[in-house]
C-alpha cells in the first residue's frame, strides 16, 4: 500500500539524519496516536510529507526544548499539529496548564497551532479531515504552486481521470473508468500512462506476472491540475 511505503521511507529518513535528543524524541513520540493521524488526515488530505516533520523541536517560554507532534513548513509559514489524548492530563492539573501556556506561546511566536482530539480521530476522522481541509487550503495551493519549476498541462481526460481516482480512495481501474467516461479502456491505460510519467499516478502491479491491475493517484487532493 502506497501510505505504508511513502510513511517508512518519510520515518526512516528522518531517523537516519537525526541525532541525540532529537533521534529520541522522534523514536519515543511517533506512536499510535501520530501514525492514525498520519494515515487517515494528513496522506488523504495531501498525499505526501514533503515540508511535514514528525516530533519537531521548538523552544517553550522558558527557553526549554519541547517536541510537537507535526510540523507542517511551507516558506516562512509553520503550522504544528498536537494529538491530544484525554487520559494524558488526568488529573495533572500542572500539566494541563504547561500545555495550555506552550500553545499560547507558541502562537505568540507566529505559529499556528491545532490541537487534534484522538478520541475524535478514532471516531470521527471526517470531521477532522473536512476542517482541515478548509483550514489548509490556502497553504497547500501555495505550496504547489511554488514547487511547480515546470508548466504541466494536463488534457480534460486526463483531469476526469484524477478526479475517480480521488473518488475512490485514490485508486483507479482502467476498465470500470473506461465505462464511466464512455472510453475504450485501452485509451484510459494510455492516458494513465502518461500520469505516471508525469508523477500524478503510480502503477500498481500484482502476482508473479508483475500485471499492473491498478493505478493510485499520488497528487494533492487541493492540486490546482484538478481543475
Amino acid at each position: 500500500m502506497s501510505f505504508q511505503i511513502e510513511h517508512d521511507k518519510w520515518i526512516s529518513d528522518h531517523l537516519r539524519r537525526r541525532r541525540g535528543e532529537r533521534l529520541d524524541a522522534l523514536k519515543r513520540g511517533h506512536g499510535y496516536g501520530n501514525r492514525l493521524f498520519a494515515e487517515q488526515i494528513w496522506w488523504p488530505l495531501v498525499g505526501h510529507f514533503h515540508g511535514f516533520h514528525p516530533e519537531y523541536e521548538v523552544k517553550d517560554w522558558r527557553g526549554r526544548s519541547y517536541f510537537v507532534d507535526f510540523m507542517l513548513v511551507i516558506g516562512a509559514i509553520s503550522v504544528i499539529f498536537e494529538i491530544m489524548d484525554f487520559g494524558s492530563h488526568g488529573t495533572d492539573r500542572s500539566k494541563y496548564r504547561r500545555d495550555l501556556n506552550r500553545g499560547l506561546f507558541l502562537e505568540a511566536q507566529d505559529y499556528s497551532v491545532y490541537y487534534i482530539s484522538l478520541d475524535e480521530l478514532k471516531e470521527n476522522p471526517s470531521f477532522i479531515l473536512s476542517a482541515l481541509r478548509s483550514i489548509l487550503s490556502p497553504y497547500l495551493s501555495g505550496q504547489l504552486s511554488t514547487k511547480r519549476t515546470i508548466t504541466r498541462s494536463y488534457s480534460k481526460i486526463e483531469r476526469d481521470l484524477m478526479r475517480i481516482a480521488i473518488r475512490n480512495n485514490r485508486v483507479i481501474r482502467p476498465s470500470e473508468a473506461a465505462r464511466e467516461l464512455e472510453l475504450y479502456t485501452a485509451t484510459v491505460i494510455k492516458y494513465c500512462r502518461l500520469l505516471v510519467d508525469k508523477g500524478k499516478f503510480r502503477a500498481v502491479a500484482r502476482g508473479v506476472s508483475g500485471r499492473i491491475v491498478y493505478y493510485e493517484y499520488v497528487g494533492s487532493i487541493q492540486s490546482p491540475d484538478l481543475v
